[in-house]
């Protein structure tokens, strides 16, 4: 079993930075990889990037060059950095561990634990 915890949400402005942070204890050692999908109310959850047991990193087309996902190993840390903020961005972030089949990295059925989600507010 996996635990995620999310942290670091909030509201900024416009073209601003921000920084989440999800915390993973239990068996994460079983996950091949760990992302980070935001939805909106009425929307499908959405991947945004996505990290593998390598280090290799894809994100979606909407956040690429604005954000970053990284993962500190030592402290089973999982991070993205958010730059360049739009109102779009606007939603609830959720952190994801699982272990998605190829091109599958960004749909919420290829993974197999959620954290709570945090708030990010763009305005």
């Amino acid at each position: 079993h996996v635990q995620l915890v999310e942290s670091g949400g909030g509201s900024v402005q416009v073209g601003g930075s921000l920084t989440l942070s999800c915390a993973a204890s239990g068996n994460t050692d079983s996950m091949h990889c760990m992302a980070w999908f935001r939805q909106v109310p009425g929307k499908e959850r959405e991947g945004v990037a996505t990290i593998d047991s390598d280090g290799v990193a894809d994100y979606s087309a909407s956040v690429q060059g604005r954000f970053t996902i990284s993962k500190d190993n030592a402290k089973n840390t999982l991070y993205l950095q958010m730059n360049s903020l739009k109102t779009e961005d606007t939603a609830m972030y959720y952190c994801a561990a699982g272990s998605p089949y190829g091109g599958d990295w960004n749909k919420a059925y290829a993974y197999n634990y959620w954290g709570q989600g945090t708030q990010v507010t763009v305005s």
